[in-house]
Formats: structure tokens, sequence, C-alpha cells
């Protein structure tokens, strides 16, 4: 079997194994609208508006900057896709617990009618946290999400097996904040081609999920020009 050689994501670091941040609380009770997922492209991208209220972004955003972030390294490994940002990571089941049930995403997801896109019974979101800081001139090269196998904690402590299946990006700013590019950009056809390419713009409080792993498109984030762009990351997750 050929060798994949699509660019992907830079592998993850071992998550520091430090107590999580104190997480601001979800206030105003979440959700502040009802929530709908709305198709960019059928299949493999979809959005959900005002996840979190433009107040609670607000919190986030200056309770993110306090976070050791780390600045990654500019020139990556062969295969690898170039990635100029700050980022933090952390194993925090209970945050993606509470990013699942206390926000209204668990209904949203389990209630749509687009439940055969998810690859699975969905069980929740991955325990692995990221956070993302784009500055003016940071971006993240073309590449290709994997999915990873995970577990996902039960109620009753055990730890079930999961996949991971779509990537879920949570846009912290916009241009209302003062960032200057910064789009999320998704070639269809799997080559960068202008003519082709599907951009979506950060909005403040709204959630970008797309379709990973073998039938991930090719995507990159555009080089913020101006202002910050921060992004919550996690997967969604699904029984294996």
């Amino acid at each position: 079997m050929a060798k994949d050689k699509r660019p992907k994501v830079p592998p993850a670091t071992v998550v520091a194994p430090l107590p999580p941040p104190p997480w601001p609380p979800f206030k105003p009770a979440l959700p502040v609208i009802d929530l709908i997922l709305e198709p960019v492209v059928p299949d493999k991208v979809v959005i959900l508006r005002s996840l979190f209220p433009r107040s609670l972004c607000r919190d986030y955003v200056s309770h993110l900057r306090d976070l050791p972030l780390t600045t990654t390294p500019g020139k990556p490994k062969r295969g690898l896709a170039l990635r100029v940002n700050d980022r933090y990571q952390i194993d925090d089941p209970k945050f993606a617990n509470r990013l699942w049930t206390e926000t209204g995403l668990k209904d949203a997801i389990l209630d749509s009618t687009m439940n055969h896109l998810w690859g699975g019974e969905v069980i929740g979101l991955n325990s692995n946290i990221r956070v993302y800081r784009y500055s003016p001139g940071q971006f993240f090269d073309a590449h290709y999400d994997d999915s990873n196998n995970v577990t996902i904690p039960t109620e009753s402590g055990s730890q079930m097996p999961a996949k991971t299946t779509w990537t879920l990006l949570l846009y912290l700013t916009s241009i209302s904040e003062g960032c200057v590019g910064g789009e999320t950009v998704f070639y269809p056809h799997d080559r960068r081609s202008v003519k082709e390419e599907i951009a979506v713009s950060p909005e403040t409080g709204m959630l970008l999920l797309h379709k990973h792993g073998d039938d991930c498109m090719l995507h990159e984030g555009r080089e913020v020009m101006a202002g910050e762009k921060w992004i919550l990351r996690t997967d969604l997750c699904v029984r294996r």
C-alpha cells in the first residue's frame, strides 16, 4: 500500500502533566440561542453560530492570555505542514465534558438531521484541549487532520474506547475584535486553487466542524494580518 504523503498536522506534543487551569464558568447560561448546524460543504464542513456569546468569548480570551503559551517551531519535519502560532495543550476530561454537555452542543449534534455524518455513535469530545493564538504574520499552511484513537471517561469511572472523526474549532475573536485575516480555507479537490477555495471567516463564538481522517479536505489557516485570532480546539469522538 502506497505511503500517505499528504501534508499533516505536526504530531501532538506530550500533554503537560499539569493541573487543568480554572476555566471561566459558562455565564450567561448556555446556549443563548437555538443552535442550528449549517452546512458549508455538504458532508464535510458545518458551522454552529453563537455557541459562546461575545461576552463569554471576551472572558475566555482574557483568561487564556495568562496560560503558558509556547510558539511552534518555524521549520517542521519533512511531510508536516508549516505552522506558526502560539499554543497551549492540556488533557482535561472534565472541561471536555462541560463543553459537550453544558453548552447545548450535545443536543445540537445528537438531535440534528446530520447524524449520518459523524462516523458512528457520538459519545463526547476529545479531552485533549488545545488553545491557539495567531498574531500578525502567523498562519497554518495547507494540511490534513488525522483521526486518532482515544478514550472517553464514563460515569462509572471506566474508559470507553473512542475515535476522533471531526475537528472542532471555536473562534473566540473575529473582525469585531480587530482580527483581520485568519480565514480557515478549504480546497474541495485536494489542491490549492483560488477559484475553488471555500473560505470561512472567523466569527466570534462560532464553532466550525470539519471532517478529518481519510475524508479530510485539504485546508489551511490563512495568515492573520492584524489583531489576534484565538481558537479553542477539540474533536468529536465516536465509539470504537
